[in-house]
């Protein structure tokens, strides 16, 4: 594993990645092919390239209301480490592949049923494994993960990773995306080469595995960020983290990220027709121009309808 210190985002993909590259260009599927051609286009300039938001003081601004406000210290990045807790998603621990796939069964459900997706399925077929999960029927990788939810898609893309990952590499093997001769793109531009695996997966893995500065946007965040007025209200998911990645500084990645998730799965006050308090509505009323409650929930109407 390479050190956690912050890795510097370069332009243009290294040398000892043009190699691994090769590995692609004659094997990309058409869904590939318009991932990697929307993730190159937005390397350097955000997809929304006048919108203002958010700022560097925004960001901040955010970051240290929602620490004060749930009591915590400021999230920093720590390192991964083994551990006989299998129940690890989201990415946190040092082997790629596994993080890879906890962050698969992490998708589109809560924490206690991935945690229990993949404490299943390290029972069924031994903790990292990957030979036993690619060679095994598709009905038992189903049958080990069913209570994680979307068992049928999950399955068929932890399994097809895993034999396109056999057949680039000859192993089960990511731990050269480890290496702090490549870039962030570098990183990203192999994961998200996978069928299955789309740029907020991958940036979980950036982020959580790779100790690298990567802002991932799940639902949460993409609601909040919505709120906030951070991207406009015509984008999408994919296209609002394109944009957040490259305005979000480097140093406030990870910890806003852990904020808002945080924050998005606790307060009622800014979820889907909410009318409690919250810190966020409070900022937005006191510091950024937004005048009433009635105009505050007509955002949050507005979010709620573009995200359901």
């Amino acid at each position: 594993m390479p050190s956690r210190a912050r890795v510097k985002r370069r332009r243009s993909p290294s040398p000892e990645f043009q190699a691994t590259k090769t590995l692609f260009d004659s094997s990309e599927s058409p869904h590939q092919s318009k991932k990697l051609k929307l993730l190159s286009s937005y390397t350097v300039t955000s997809p929304f390239p006048n919108f203002a938001s958010p700022t560097s003081v925004e960001c901040s601004e955010v970051h240290d209301l929602l620490s004060s406000h749930h009591r915590t210290n400021p999230p920093t990045h720590r390192p991964p480490q083994e551990s006989s807790n299998s129940a690890q998603t989201c990415g946190n621990v040092p082997n790629v592949i596994e993080s890879l796939i906890g962050t698969i069964l992490s998708q589109n459900t809560n924490a206690q049923n991935s945690s229990g997706a993949k404490c299943s399925l390290d029972k069924t077929f031994g903790k990292n494994n990957f030979t036993a999960i690619a060679d095994a029927s598709r009905a038992d990788v189903v049958e080990a993960i069913r209570h994680g939810g979307l068992a049928n898609k999950k399955a068929k893309t932890i399994q097809d990773v895993l034999k396109a990952i056999k057949a680039k590499h000859g192993d089960y093997s990511l731990q050269h995306l480890t290496s702090e001769d490549l870039t962030d793109d570098d990183v990203m531009t192999e994961l998200v080469s996978y069928d299955g695996v789309g740029p907020k997966t991958a940036s979980c893995v950036l982020l959580f595995c790779l100790g690298r500065d990567s802002f991932a946007v799940d639902t949460h965040i993409y609601r909040l960020s919505r709120l906030l007025g951070w991207v406009p209200q015509k984008a999408d998911r994919v296209l609002a983290q394109a944009h957040l990645d490259l305005r979000v500084p480097a140093e406030l990645k990870y910890g806003l990220h852990v904020l808002l998730i945080q924050h998005g799965r606790a307060c009622s006050g800014c979820k889907k027709a909410g009318k409690g308090d919250c810190v966020l509505k409070t900022y937005l009323k006191e510091r950024k121009g937004v005048k009433s409650e009635e105009e505050v929930q007509k955002r949050m109407r507005e979010v709620d309808e573009d995200t359901e």
